[in-house]
């Protein structure tokens, strides 16, 4: 037989009807006891709890923690304190409905309203009560509620194009954007809408991305035209991104709106072309414009793009003048030009530039084919410019040889505020560089990068060999790809007791055997560091024969195993790093 509910779980089921029904609870709710009101509150679904703190003054960020956790149990660990519990919660839950709305505003049968569009069961049933299956005549149907009502605590928004209409800015109405995420922005009935929903969030908004966008002149200059109110010089945008697209500008006749927007807007930190299409002549563009600009920016990225020959044109002497009453590159601390097509020449006037960012503390010139003799230019840049603050230098794929990596790091050595972070990785570089390697982690590198350089066995053995001093400051090494067996683990064993700061070691795809293991274990109880990641997948170190739960058991950074084994079906297969 059913056992019959209690009075307490019959009245709190009332209450939650109640509050479900309507934004004006019955005044006697707030005179219950404490316990009993608790006892409602654990129970309300979100637009129960909604409408239950309206009207008191309490805020009741555990419950919506609770709730949101609940909802979203894999994101909760991802958020950092202190948190707007309430706020996150009815962001997410617009994100979830945007994102349905767009999915039914795309197919070819979608005719009706935006507005008008359904909110799914699976999204009702957390908001409303779990019984109240009904939901066609539900207050919360239709989209237009959730942005209505839950608009005002929408911080950030990731928007398709086809949602990119009148009626989504009048949906938006009571938002306060401070992000705007916009994907697939290609026709001019995209623009204008969204051109309103910028001018709607002038006053708030702080980030502005483009992804998969085609971007012609016209729309960047109707863009940038909403952007800032024409004769005022700022505003609050510090970000700008156009990522994964194609930007059409004619760089001899530029928009006077986007050159405007670059000069004006004293709150820029962050500037994204990123795979983007841009060629030289809109590169240096943007570079010469930048030159004047008053924004305080930090960040440049005009990374995959093939503007080669981009700095060619510029005369350095004459870019002293400018800089006196520029900014823009005097602020300048992190510089990506990743995947340009740069060659040695490129580099050759990178290194003009670059005396022309006295605060440039990152550099990423990975996937470029600049050469020793592009290196050779970096070389010649330290050496005139020994206090120079740049701390993170990414040479990855750069066709560097041996000869070139080995000058520079001798010259790294000399420095008297060394790199912290540094990779060379993915060049054929072989054994002969491994006595400057050595040198360069006692010079205070705190994260190495030599992965894919062609060590292989007797290239760790010379490694081991000169391994002598105590290596204070390096945290992370990846040393993997580069076939080295046992003598890699051998080379580890060393390393570890002599880096007491050392937190992660990548070693995959070494063809390392399964007694490297045995030697590494011994290496970490020996050693007093703090280790917390080592990497060994790719590697032949999985025995049939042997049982490795206790050594994943003995060494573990918050109850996770710190080496990372490969399955056994995995580690067998070598990595080819060869053509």
């Amino acid at each position: 037989m059913t056992k019959a509910p209690s009075l307490a779980f019959l009245c709190i089921k009332a209450l939650k009807l109640v509050l479900l029904q309507s934004d004006n609870p019955v005044p006697d709710v707030y005179e219950l006891p404490s316990e009993l009101l608790d006892g409602v509150i654990a129970h309300l679904p979100a637009l129960a709890l909604q409408n239950f703190q309206t009207h008191i003054n309490d805020v009741l960020g555990h419950s919506w923690k609770v709730l949101f956790k609940l909802r979203w149990p894999e994101l909760i660990d991802l958020v950092e304190p202190p948190t707007d519990w309430q706020q996150l919660y009815w962001e997410k839950h617009l994100q979830n409905c945007v994102d349905e709305a767009a999915e039914v505003a795309m197919r070819p049968c979608f005719t009706g309203r935006i507005s008008s569009i359904n909110v799914s069961d699976k999204i009702l049933r957390y908001i409303c009560h779990e019984e109240h299956t009904d939901f066609q005549k539900c207050v919360c149907a239709e989209l237009s509620f959730h942005l209505l009502t839950f608009g005002p605590y929408l911080r950030c928004l990731r928007l398709l194009n086809v949602l990119c209409v009148t009626e989504t800015c009048e949906l938006l109405r009571t938002s306060k954007l401070h992000t705007l995420d916009l994907r697939l922005i290609r026709s001019e009935k995209h623009v204008e809408p969204l051109c309103k929903l910028l001018i709607q969030s002038r006053e708030t908004l702080t980030s502005l991305e483009f992804i998969h966008c085609k971007l012609s002149s016209s729309f960047i200059s109707a863009i940038c035209a909403s952007l800032h109110e024409k004769d005022i010089h700022t505003n609050g945008i510090q970000r700008f991104c156009i990522k994964t697209s194609s930007i059409d500008i004619d760089p001899l006749s530029a928009p006077s709106d986007f050159i405007s927007f670059l000069n004006s807007v004293r709150s820029l930190h962050s500037l994204q072309f990123c795979d983007s299409h841009l060629d030289q002549h809109i590169a240096r563009m943007v570079f010469s414009t930048l030159l004047d600009s008053s924004s305080n920016l930090s960040s440049l990225d005009l990374s995959e793009n093939n503007i080669s020959g981009w700095l060619s044109t510029f005369s350095w002497r004459s870019v002293v003048g400018s800089l006196s009453s520029g900014k823009s590159l005097q602020s300048l601390c992190k510089l990506n030009l990743r995947g340009n097509e740069l060659d040695k020449y490129d580099a050759e006037n990178l290194a003009h530039a670059l005396r022309h960012m006295p605060r440039l503390e990152s550099l990423d010139l990975s996937g470029n084919p600049i050469e020793d003799g592009g290196i050779r230019s970096l070389i010649s840049y330290f050496t005139k410019n020994p206090d120079s603050p740049l701390a993170d230098l990414n040479l990855e794929n750069c066709e560097l040889s041996c000869c070139g990596v080995i000058e520079f790091l001798d010259t790294l050595s000399t420095r008297e505020r060394p790199l912290k972070f540094l990779s060379v990785a993915d060049n054929a570089l072989g054994r002969e560089v491994s006595e400057a390697i050595v040198n360069s982690l006692t010079i205070s590198i705190e994260s190495l990068n030599i992965s894919g350089i062609g060590l292989g066995p007797v290239g760790f053995l010379e490694l081991g060999r000169k391994l002598v001093k105590g290596l204070k400051k390096l945290r992370s090494i990846n040393i993997s790809k580069n076939r080295g067996g046992l003598e890699t683990a051998r080379f580890l064993s060393k390393l570890i007791p002599l880096a007491p700061k050392l937190v992660s070691v990548d070693a995959s795809y070494n063809l390392m055997p399964p007694e490297s293991l045995l030697m590494l274990r011994d290496s970490l109880r020996s050693a007093k560091g703090d280790l917390k990641r080592l990497d060994m997948t790719g590697n032949n170190c999985i025995s049939h024969e042997a049982d490795h739960s206790s050594l994943l058991g003995e060494f573990q950074h918050n109850r996770e195993p710190i080496f990372v084994l490969s399955s056994s079906s995995a580690s067998h297969v070598p990595y080819d790093d060869e053509p």
